[in-house]
C-alpha cells in the first residue's frame, strides 16, 4: 500500500512582527524584533514588563463585531490566520467537499485572557456577573471549533494541547490523519494569546522569562552566552494540508511536502528538559526515519531555540547526538529571536518559515547573537540571513511536560 503524500497548499499568519505572511517574512529577513513594553495591561510592580505583542490588531477589522465579542483573543488570531491560509490555498469548501475538510489546531494554554477577565468579575462583582460565554471562550479546542464553523469543514475536528509543542504536534497528527485516509484536506496549526498579568507573573516567577526590561529588542538571544530566558509572544500560524494527488488535481500551488514527523516524551520533569536530550534526540531521529532521510540531507534546522539557558544547551546537545558530525555543517537558527516564543503557536509559524526559506533560498538569522557559548557550538546563522539553496528543513518544538515534536518539510 502506497502511503499518501501530504503537502502544504496555503499558509496564514498573525505574528508580533507582521500581519500576514508577506509582512511577517519580510520582518524576519530584516531581523526585526517584535519585543517592546507591554501595552495590554499596567506592568507596574512586575519583574518582567515587556513581550512580543501582536500590534494594532483590532478584531472587528477582520471579524463580525458580534462574533468577535464572543471569541477569546487566541481564537481571533486563529480565525484570521485560517482565513488567510484558506484564501492562499484557493480552497472553496463546497457542500460536497465539506465532509472531507478537517481542522486540527493546537494551543498550549487557550483562553487565558477570558479566564482572567471573568475571574476578576467573579471576585469583584459576584458569580452572577460571570459571562455565560466564559467556558466556550476559554477552552483550548475552540480555535479548531470556530475555524471549522467558519470554513464549513465537517471532517475530523480537534485540538492538540502539548504546551510549546502544540502547533507542531497538531500539524504532525493532521498529516497522519491524511495519510490514513481520514480526510484529504486538514486546516492545521497553532494559536496563542497569553500576554496577561497572571501569565507573565507566572512565567516570571519560575524564572523562565528574560528580565532585560531596559533592552527588550535584544532580550531574546538564543544560543548566546548571555541569554537569560524567553520573551513571551502571541499570534497564530495556520497551514492548509492536502493529500498530494488531491492538490495536484485542483491545480493548487504547493509550498512543500511534509516528509517526516517525530513525537516523543522525556518522562523526566514537569518543566525542565531531559539534561541528556534523549527525548529531543529521539523525536528528530523518528522524523528522519519516517522521511527515510540521512542526516546530511537536511539543509536547515529551525531550532526550538527559546533563549533559556537549559533549553538551548540541551537542544544543541540533542542535535549533535542525532546528526553526529553533520550537525556542525547544518545551519540552525532560531526565529524566536525575533518573534519571541509564541508557545503553542510557535511550531506552526516556524514550519511556515521553513517553507519560505526553501522558496526563497535563504536561511533566516538568529539575531542578538554576540557572545558564543562553549556549550552551544553549532552554526546558528548569527545576525544576518544567509543565501543558500535549501531543499529539506527540520523544525523542532519542545514543551513543558516533556513533549517533543520534530517536523521535516521538503521541496516538491
Amino acid at each position: 500500500m502506497i502511503t499518501p503524500r501530504v503537502v502544504v497548499t496555503g499558509v496564514g499568519a498573525v505574528t508580533p512582527v507582521g500581519f500576514g505572511i508577506d509582512a511577517t517574512w519580510q520582518s524576519i529577513l530584516q531581523g526585526v524584533s517584535g519585543a517592546n513594553c507591554i501595552t495590554a495591561f499596567d506592568t507596574e510592580g512586575f519583574d518582567v514588563r515587556f513581550a512580543c505583542e501582536v500590534k494594532d490588531f483590532e478584531p472587528t477589522d477582520h471579524i463580525d463585531r458580534k462574533l468577535a465579542k464572543h471569541l477569546d483573543r487566541f481564537v481571533q488570531f486563529a480565525l484570521v490566520a485560517a482565513r488567510m491560509a484558506v484564501q492562499d490555498a484557493g480552497l472553496e469548501v463546497t457542500e460536497e467537499l465539506a465532509p472531507q475538510v478537517g481542522v486540527v489546531i493546537g494551543s498550549g494554554i487557550g483562553g487565558m485572557t477570558t479566564w482572567e477577565k471573568q475571574h476578576t468579575n467573579l471576585i469583584e462583582k459576584g458569580p452572577n456577573r460571570v459571562s455565560p460565554y466564559l467556558i466556550p471562550m476559554m477552552i483550548s479546542d475552540m480555535a479548531a471549533g470556530i475555524v471549522s464553523i467558519e470554513v464549513g469543514g465537517r471532517g475530523p475536528n480537534m485540538s492538540i494541547v502539548t504546551a510549546c509543542a502544540s502547533g507542531s504536534n497538531a500539524i504532525g497528527e493532521a498529516v497522519e490523519m491524511i495519510r490514513r485516509g481520514s480526510a484529504p484536506i486538514i486546516i492545521s496549526g497553532g494559536a496563542e494569546a497569553t500576554i496577561t498579568p497572571i501569565s507573565v507573573a507566572g512565567f516570571a516567577s519560575m524564572k523562565a522569562l528574560s528580565a532585560r526590561n531596559d533592552d527588550p529588542l535584544q532580550a531574546s538571544r538564543p544560543f548566546d552566552r548571555t541569554r537569560d530566558g524567553f520573551v513571551m509572544g502571541e499570534g497564530s500560524g495556520i497551514v492548509v494540508l492536502e493529500e498530494y494527488e488531491h492538490a495536484k488535481a485542483r491545480g493548487a500551488k504547493i509550498y512543500g511536502e511534509i516528509l517526516g514527523y517525530g513525537a516523543t516524551g522525556d518522562a523526566y520533569h514537569m518543566t525542565a528538559p531531559d539534561p541528556e536530550g534523549r527525548g529531543a534526540r529521539a523525536a528528530m531521529e523518528a522524523a528522519l526515519r519516517q522521511a527515510k532521510l540521512a542526516p546530511e540531507q537536511i539543509s536547515y534546522i529551525n531550532a526550538h531555540g527559546t533563549s533559556t539557558p537549559a533549553n538551548d544547551k540541551i537542544e544543541t546537545l540533542a542535535v549533535k547526538q542525532a546528526f553526529g558530525d553533520v550537525a556542525y555543517r547544518i545551519p540552525m537558527s532560531s526565529t524566536k529571536s525575533m518573534t519571541g516564543h509564541l508557545l503553542g503557536a510557535g511550531g506552526a509559524i516556524e514550519l511556515i518559515f521553513c517553507m519560505l526559506a526553501m522558496r526563497d533560498s535563504i536561511v533566516p538569522a538568529t539575531i542578538n547573537y554576540s557572545e558564543p557559548d562553549p556549550e552551544c557550538d553549532l552554526d546558528y546563522v548569527p545576525n544576518t540571513p544567509r543565501e543558500q539553496a535549501i531543499n529539506i528543513c527540520m523544525s523542532n518544538s519542545f514543551g513543558f511536560g516533556g513533549h517533543n515534536a520534530s517536523l521535516i518539510v521538503g521541496k516538491v
